[in-house]
C-alpha cells in the first residue's frame, strides 16, 4: 500500500514539473516547431516565426512569433499550441508568474490561458501593453488559480495577442514566454511621503492630509487593471496600487477640474519594482464628456529611484498635447513591469508657482536660471546627498556630491530637456526638469 502511495506521489510530482519552457521560438528551443493553430481570425492565417522586428530594444533574440490580428476577426482571435507540446504540468508557486514579451502597433489587452487534455481551462488573464511598436514584457499572475482543479493536468497554452474589437488589421509579435515564482516579498515604505508646504491658496488638492481635498469620483475606475488599497504609513493616508498595469483616477461631471490657474502637477511615488512610471492627464474638452471629439491627453514617463520617496513636481506645460487645462477629468498611472507593478502614491495636487521658476515645495528646492546656457544653480534648505542629471529618457548623464548650494557647469550638454534628481540626507528624492539652451 505504501509503495502504491509513493508511486502515485512520484507520478504527480513528475507531472507537475514536466513543462517545456521557456518558449523562445529559437532554433533548438521550445515553440519553433510546435503545431500552432490560429482560431476565430477570418480564414485563420497561420502563425509565422519571423526575424525579430526590433533587436535594439528589450528583446535581442533572433526570432519571434508574428500574429496577424485581422480587422474582421473576433476580439478573442488567438493561437494555441497542440495538446502536450507545452508538456503536462501543474501550476504551483514555482511557475505561476507567466511573462511574455510583446511588440504591437496598438494598445490593447493581451490574454493568456491554459487548458487540459479534456478542454478544461484556467480562463484567460488579460494585461494590456502600455507602449507601441517596441518590445515590452507583460506579467500574468496565476496565483489565484493555484489549488483549483484546472491548475493541474495542463498541457496547452492559448495566447490572445490583440484582445479587442478592432478597426484595423494589427501585426502583433510575441516572444520569450517564461514561468517563474512571485519572488521574495517586496520592500515597503517605512516612512510616509514628505508633506508639501505650498500655501493653501495656491493648491488644488486631490489627495493629501495637508490640504482640504476636492471631490474625486474614483481612485480606481472600472476599466483599471490593478488593485487599490487605502493604507496608512505612520498615520499618513496613502494609496497603494499593486498588480498594476494601469489605473484611472476620475474627476468627471460636477467634479471636473479647472486647473488653468495652476502651473504644476505634484505628487509623491514610492516603488520597489517599477523600472518606469508613467502619468497621463486627460482633458475632456468643452463638452465635458469622454470621446466627444474634443478630448486631449498627454503622458510623461519617469524613472523611479527604487525604495525611496520620489517627489514629482511637473510643469503643466510639459503635457504638450493637452489642448487646455480647463476640463481635467482623468489622471492615469501606469508603468513597467506591466501587470506586476506595486506603487505607493501620496500628495496628489495641482499648485501654482508665483515666481514662475521651476521651484518645488516653496523654497525647499530651486533651480535657476531655467532655461540655462552654461551654469545651473541648485539651492535647497535640506542637506543634499547627491545630484544626478538625467536625459529626458531617464539615462544618467552626470552625478556629483554637492553642498547645499551648488552651481553645475552644464555647458557641455546638448540643447534639450533634462531632469535634475536630488537625493537628500534624509532619503527623500526630488526630481525637477530644466532646459539647456
Amino acid at each position: 500500500m505504501r509503495s502504491t502511495i509513493f508511486l502515485c506521489f512520484l507520478f504527480q510530482s513528475l507531472l507537475s514539473i514536466a513543462q517545456n519552457s521557456p518558449i523562445s521560438f529559437e532554433t533548438g528551443e521550445f515553440g519553433l516547431t510546435w503545431n500552432w493553430t490560429v482560431f476565430e481570425n477570418i480564414g485563420n492565417p497561420p502563425l509565422e516565426i519571423v526575424g525579430n522586428p526590433d533587436v535594439t530594444g528589450l528583446n535581442t533574440s533572433s526570432t519571434a512569433a508574428k500574429f496577424t490580428a485581422l480587422q474582421g476577426g473576433m476580439p478573442y482571435a488567438g493561437v494555441e499550441c497542440a495538446h502536450g507540446e507545452v508538456g503536462t504540468f501543474t501550476l504551483t508557486p514555482a511557475n505561476c508568474i507567466v511573462k511574455i514579451m510583446v511588440n504591437k502597433p496598438v494598445i490593447s489587452n493581451v490574454g493568456i490561458k491554459f487548458a487540459t487534455a479534456s478542454g478544461a481551462s484556467t480562463g484567460e488573464l488579460l494585461v494590456a501593453n502600455t507602449q507601441i511598436n517596441k518590445w515590452e514584457e507583460l506579467t500574468f499572475d496565476f496565483t489565484p488559480i493555484l489549488g483549483l482543479p484546472t491548475s493541474s493536468g495542463i498541457n496547452q497554452i492559448i495566447i490572445f495577442p490583440d484582445f479587442q474589437n478592432r478597426n484595423s488589421t494589427n501585426i502583433c509579435y510575441f516572444d520569450n514566454i517564461t514561468f517563474g515564482t512571485p519572488g521574495p516579498p517586496l520592500a515597503t515604505p517605512m516612512t510616509p511621503a514628505p508633506d508639501p508646504n505650498f500655501a493653501a491658496i495656491d493648491v488644488i488638492s486631490m489627495f493629501s492630509n495637508v490640504y482640504t481635498n476636492v471631490p474625486v469620483n474614483t481612485w480606481q475606475t472600472v476599466w483599471s487593471q490593478g488593485t487599490l488599497n487605502d493604507i496608512q504609513i505612520q498615520g499618513n493616508d496613502t494609496k497603494k496600487y499593486s498588480s498594476l498595469n494601469f489605473v484611472g483616477v476620475e474627476t468627471t461631471g460636477s467634479n471636473i477640474l479647472n486647473v488653468s490657474n495652476m502651473t504644476h502637477l505634484h505628487f509623491n511615488v514610492w516603488t520597489a519594482n517599477m523600472t518606469e512610471f508613467r502619468v497621463k492627464l486627460v482633458d475632456f474638452g468643452n463638452d465635458l464628456s469622454y470621446a466627444g471629439g474634443d478630448d486631449s491627453e498627454h503622458e510623461l514617463t519617469f524613472t523611479p529611484n527604487l525604495e525611496n520617496w520620489m517627489t514629482l513636481d511637473i510643469s503643466l506645460t510639459d503635457f504638450v498635447n493637452l489642448a487646455s487645462n480647463n476640463h481635467i477629468a482623468q489622471l492615469i498611472f501606469s508603468g513597467n513591469p506591466s501587470g506586476n507593478g506595486v506603487v505607493y502614491v501620496d500628495n496628489v495636487l495641482f499648485h501654482t508657482v508665483v515666481t514662475g521658476l521651476e521651484e518645488q515645495a516653496s523654497n525647499v528646492l530651486r533651480l535657476f536660471p531655467n532655461p540655462t546656457n552654461d551654469f545651473l544653480t541648485i539651492s535647497t534648505t535640506q542637506e543634499i546627498s547627491s545630484i544626478e542629471i538625467h536625459s529626458i529618457s531617464g539615462a544618467l548623464i552626470e552625478k556629483c556630491s554637492p553642498n547645499n548650494q551648488s552651481t553645475l557647469n552644464v555647458s557641455n550638454l546638448k540643447e534639450g530637456t533634462y531632469f535634475c534628481v536630488i537625493k537628500t540626507m534624509e532619503g527623500e528624492v526630488l526630481q525637477q526638469k530644466f532646459i539647456k539652451n
